[in-house]
């Protein structure tokens, strides 16, 4: 039984039925570095990131095509991933040899082209879903050339594909729209806390009392500073499931700490690591790779400071939280990438972090930044869990016009309009016979072996 619920005057057809033939690809001899210093693109899983391709990631030469199994296929004929990537479609304004995952789809003449990579996307997740294999999921011609396809009359198909051009369009505007909000307020994050670092953010709440701002660097400002456990204290092979979680860079994202259940240590280890025990009002921070990674220790849980990061503690006047604004402002993560050591890795060490200079306000005034930054960031978020929800809505979307689409919905009152284009001629029966004709056409002629001459 069909899975569509098409309009009268639609087919419903196995895949194979509207396809002319299918070409698939390979890989060129990896033992040959020149096959893969030439100037004809090679497509691969990995560019079918889009829906339309300028380019792919590799070139070959044509040493490489004449002496593999790969084939060039002409610009603007369908490309699928019958490997990894399932479900994934695209086109190229290109000529292009494919590898051994991809299957480039020839179409009938009377078979609209974006049509067809419509309906395409409107079924990658049921193809997903058909996909076999234990770590790399497949999916066999057979079962490809079983999908149902729904096929129109001609005329309908162009027409569907036109409005679905349109709405898609408008789908993608909205979604980039949304999109740039979400960059918007990240950018927004990280000018309050340049703000707060440089005395801006308070310079009306100070300007009565005390309208000087007073620089110091964290050392000066009494801050403790402790590196993590390194060399023989904590190997890898420490690490268990379940246990104790070990805090390393990681783990700290946009001033929280999010423990991993596989990167824990027994109790024991962590009783003789007691040096490195994180105490609630800590403030742990990455020393290497990406800055900014910091965070105020808000559990009494046991927890320990890993090798990648630095424990930092504040006097008498500092707040923790403060502490935490300054390691995650663009000012420190500037310092911080221009400072630190390493010639393959961005590495801190306790003396750059001790001569960082800042802005070091009284307590008072530590007290208001962190008031007001809680509050500009609360409504920040707020605003950003509305734009995911509405960037979800919008994905959605995409789904529910293709099915639409699919189900005839789009054309209904077009079909009421254009009798003429639907029916005898122009019907998706005629049009079906038409692609027999055309396929039965287009099937390589088999030789056959004479007979030797008695």
């Amino acid at each position: 039984m069909s899975s569509f619920v098409t309009p009268k005057k639609w087919l419903t057809v196995p895949l194979e039925d509207v396809i002319l033939r299918i070409v698939g690809g390979g890989t060129p001899s990896k033992s040959k570095p020149e096959y893969y210093q030439g100037e004809i693109p090679w497509m691969s899983v990995k560019d079918m990131n889009k829906h339309v391709l300028q380019d792919t990631v590799d070139h070959i030469s044509q040493a490489a095509v004449d002496n593999s199994s790969t084939n060039v296929i002409p610009a603007e004929i369908p490309i699928i991933a019958t490997r990894m990537g399932l479900g994934k479609i695209v086109i190229a304004d290109f000529d292009s040899a494919i590898n051994q995952d991809l299957k480039a789809l020839f179409l009938p003449t009377e078979v609209h082209r974006d049509y067809f990579v419509y309906w395409y996307r409107s079924v990658a997740q049921k193809i997903e879903r058909m996909g076999t294999g234990t770590t790399v999921k497949g999916i066999r011609l057979e079962v490809l050339k079983g999908l149902e396809f729904a096929l129109p009359p001609l005329a309908e198909q162009r027409v569907i594909a036109d409005k679905l051009d349109t709405l898609l369009a408008q789908v993608e505007n909205t979604k980039a729209r949304l999109e740039h909000i979400s960059q918007i307020l990240k950018r927004f994050r990280q000018s309050v806390l340049a703000a707060a670092v440089s005395g801006r953010l308070t310079e009306g709440w100070r300007s009565g009392d005390n309208p000087e701002r007073n620089f110091k660097n964290l050392g000066e400002a009494g801050v403790e500073v402790k590196t993590g456990p390194f060399g023989s204290a904590l190997h890898k092979s420490d690490y268990v499931n379940g246990g104790i979680p070990v805090i390393n860079p990681m783990h700290i994202s946009e001033g929280t700490i999010k423990p991993s259940e596989s990167m824990t240590i027994s109790h024991q280890k962590y009783t003789s690591l007691e040096a490195w025990h994180l105490r609630k009002g800590d403030v742990v921070v990455g020393r290497r790779g990406e800055m900014g990674r910091a965070s105020v220790v808000e559990s009494d849980e046991p927890q320990l400071c890993g090798t990648g990061s630095m424990i930092l503690r504040v006097g008498e006047d500092a707040l923790p939280k403060y502490l935490e604004i300054i390691l995650r402002s663009p000012t420190a993560v500037s310092y911080f990438n221009s400072d630190s050591v390493g010639s393959t890795m961005v590495n801190l060490n306790q003396k750059i972090i001790k001569n960082f200079e800042v802005y070091f306000p009284s307590l008072s005034e530590q007290t208001e930044i962190v008031r007001r930054i809680d509050q500009l960031f609360a409504h920040a978020d707020r605003t950003e869990q509305q734009v995911n929800n509405a960037l979800a809505h919008v994905n959605n979307l995409t789904q529910s016009i293709l099915a639409k689409a699919f189900r005839g919905e789009l054309t209904e009152q077009w079909r009421k309009d254009n009798p003429a284009l639907i029916s005898e001629e122009n019907s998706a029966e005629a049009l079906l016979e038409r692609i027999k004709a055309e396929r039965a056409a287009a099937k390589p002629v088999k030789k056959t072996r004479k007979k030797a001459p008695s």
